[in-house]
Formats: C-alpha cells, sequence, structure tokens
C-alpha cells in the first residue's frame, strides 16, 4: 500500500487481497503475479497467496493520510468478490465516507453484485465507481453500473481485447483505455483504441489512454495519435 505508479491515480489500499479468474482480461492478471511474488517474500498479507483474504487491520489506513489524493481501492482483488462478505464492504464504505478528503476509486468485474449490494452503502461524492470491459462480451457489466448512486461512474477498458462499437456511455462520466502489459501480453489494434476516444469526444465523455501495453510497456509508451490524453471528470 501507498504510492502507485498507475498512470490515472496516485496511491493505492488493500484492504482484501486475492481473487479469481472471471472472465479474458483476467488470463495474465498482474496482481495474482505480484501476490505470488510477495508470499514467496513472506510478506504478511500474502500469507495466503492469491486467495481472498480481507484485512481489518488496515482499514483505518486511509484516515491517518492527511495529505488529499487519489486512492485505488483493493488494486489487488476485486471488492465484490462473493468471498467479501457485504459487512466488510460496509466498513469499507464506512472508511471512505469518513476519509473525505480523499478521493477513492473503486473498480469491480462483478458488476451484477455491486448493483445487488449498492442501496446499502452510502455513496459520498468523494467515491468514485468503475467497471472493467474487455471485450464486447461484458458490456452488460456498464447497464449494472448505471444503477448505482456514484457521484462519478467510470469505465476500465484495460487489457482492451476486442473492438467495443456503439458503446452507451449514458450516465458515465470516465473512460479509461489501455493495452495488456507484461509476460503473455495480446496486443491492442491501435483502430480499437482511437474508435473509442472519438465515441468519448462526441459523448462529450473524458478520455484517458494509460497505455499501450505489450511487454516492453515503457518503451512503447502511451501517446495516442502523437498526443497524451490525460483527461479527467470534474
Amino acid at each position: 500500500m501507498g504510492s502507485s505508479k498507475i498512470e490515472w491515480t496516485e496511491s493505492t489500499w488493500n484492504p482484501v487481497t486475492g481473487c479469481t479468474k472471471i472472465s479474458a482480461g483476467c488470463k495474465h492478471c498482474y496482481a495474482e503475479r505480484m501476490a505470488k511474488r510477495l508470499h514467496a517474500m513472506g510478506q504478511p498479507n500474502y500469507r495466503n497467496g492469491f486467495k481472498v483474504t480481507c484485512h481489518p487491520d488496515v482499514l483505518g489506513t486511509p484516515l491517518k493520510w492527511k495529505k488529499s489524493q487519489m486512492i485505488f481501492v483493493n488494486s489487488m482483488s476485486d471488492l465484490f468478490h462473493k468471498d467479501v462478505q457485504a459487512r466488510f464492504i460496509d466498513e469499507i464504505f464506512f472508511t471512505m465516507n469518513e476519509a473525505r478528503w480523499h478521493t477513492f476509486q473503486v473498480l469491480t468485474k462483478r458488476a451484477g453484485r455491486l448493483e445487488q449490494l449498492a442501496s446499502r452503502f452510502k455513496w459520498t461524492s468523494n467515491i468514485w465507481m468503475g467497471v472493467t470491459v474487455e471485450t464486447a462480451d461484458h458490456v452488460d457489466r456498464i447497464d449494472h453500473l448505471r444503477n448505482v448512486p456514484a457521484a462519478v461512474r467510470f469505465l476500465s477498458l484495460e487489457p482492451l481485447l476486442g473492438p467495443l462499437p456503439g458503446l452507451n456511455l449514458e450516465k458515465i462520466d470516465w473512460v479509461i483505455v489501455g493495452g495488456e502489459s507484461g509476460p503473455g501480453a495480446r496486443p491492442m489494434d491501435p483502430k480499437w483504441a482511437t474508435e473509442l476516444r472519438d465515441q468519448c469526444l462526441a459523448a462529450d465523455v473524458p478520455f484517458f489512454f494509460k497505455q499501450w501495453g505489450g511487454v516492453q510497456k515503457k518503451k512503447a509508451g502511451r501517446l495516442l495519435e502523437e498526443k497524451t490524453w490525460d483527461q479527467m471528470p470534474v
């Protein structure tokens, strides 16, 4: 936990670690690779490897961070995994509600459970809620997100594994696009990215191009048609 190299956030907070694969985007999960490495190093929060594990001892950590920052919640897990009890999610939301000087970015692939539980939480304006959509097979996750009363609803189209034509961006406030990185990275067609950028421009939705990805992520860079796209929600 702490500062992050992820381009669209500043810090990470992991009251839950571990996950299970649910769709094509999970095939080369960076969090799984990292968890295995941390487990081998003897890091206590990864004593169970990549098995879903809750960490009550870090629930209050953001309250100790006095400087306002963007915080990605559970970069090493999925908050709405079926093995995370709703009562524990309540406690995470309580911390986010209390630490209003921070902005919390929550991202899930379990959009159905998100919508199912959403009414039990207090959605203060500092909580941004997003879903991951990597192929057209999972655009239904966006429909679930639309029914969640978050101040900012966003899409992470990463790793982008296919075209997403004609997305319905109604009630969507931000779109992140990125290719897969790391060992075994599957290539992203530039047309998929530019088409999404054009859809966002037409719908007046902020667009953030995170990376081309690949095995050499830094070398590939993050310029899209010779421009850096770092748009954020107002």
